[in-house]
Order: structure tokens, then C-alpha cells, then sequence
């Protein structure tokens, strides 16, 4: 029986195998310019059930069967979630205290809830895409001074 998995449990080697076929043959469905798929679920009973799904939804779920597939833990979190400090912090990789650090000096918005800050994880992920954008930036200039320079790079 498969458990349900968090974000803590990596999926069990059944599971790795069963999402990177699944991922497969649903990625086939996704090659239409509709906006809905029929799927059939068959129950423990044995009997098919058709369910209609949005594409987005199936685009959604076929990216978390491709992590899975990877052997990586999926969580799906609501674009208009908010989050803790230590959940944010954990997302960007870094310390709570440098996370809230950054908080305070206003590069990512947050308000407070009593006494506790909360971060919207649509801010996270804008955030995260600025300083991805910007460290590309540098890292192409960086290649581009070593190529006129002649460094071999």
C-alpha cells in the first residue's frame, strides 16, 4: 500500500519506478491544444471510473511524477500560501536569521501575524527569481571578461 508522502519521505524505489512510467504515459496526454483530459482511474474493485481533469492539473501532476521519478520528495504548495520564517528560510536554503535579515531590510515583503512574520510564497519565489536572474548576469559577464581576457574559459 503506498503512503502518502511528505515532504520529509523520499519515495521508496516502487515508487521511483511507477512515477517515471506514469510521468511517461501521461506526458503523452499532454500534447493537445484541449483544455481538458479524460483519464480512467480503475478501483481496488475493479472498476474504471472516468475523470475529467484540467490540463494544467495534468501538467502539475506530471512534474511531480518526474521528481518522483528522480527519487525526490514533492510537496504542492498554494501560490497564495504564507509561510514561516524558518519554512522560507529552509526554501531559499539559508538561515532563519539571514532570512530575516533580509525581511527587515525590505527585500522581500512580509507583514506580521501578533508577534510572528509571515511570507507570502509567491514573494519567495519572485525573490528567488530575482537573485537567480542577477547571479546569470553576473556569472555571464564574469564568462564574457574571461573569453576577452583569454583565460581559457
Amino acid at each position: 500500500m503506498a503512503t502518502l508522502m511528505t515532504p520529509h519521505t523520499l519515495p521508496s524505489e516502487e515508487e521511483i519506478a511507477i512515477a517515471q512510467t506514469s510521468g511517461r504515459t501521461l506526458s503523452a496526454c499532454l500534447q493537445t491544444h484541449a483544455e481538458t483530459q479524460e483519464i480512467r482511474i480503475r478501483t481496488d474493485r475493479g472498476t474504471s471510473l472516468p475523470v475529467r481533469v484540467p490540463v494544467s492539473a495534468l501538467r502539475l501532476l506530471v512534474d511531480a511524477l518526474t521528481e518522483i521519478g528522480k527519487g525526490n520528495a514533492v510537496s504542492i504548495v498554494p501560490i497564495h500560501a504564507e509561510m514561516t520564517t524558518q519554512e522560507a528560510a529552509d526554501l531559499l536554503n539559508v538561515s532563519r536569521p539571514y532570512l530575516v535579515q533580509l525581511l527587515e531590510k525590505g527585500e522581500i515583503p512580509f507583514h506580521k501575524t501578533g508577534t510572528h512574520r509571515r511570507v507570502r510564497y509567491q514573494d519567495m519565489v519572485d525573490y528567488k527569481k530575482r537573485t537567480d536572474d542577477a547571479r546569470h548576469a553576473v556569472l555571464e559577464e564574469l564568462a564574457a571578461e574571461a573569453q576577452k581576457l583569454g583565460l581559457g574559459y
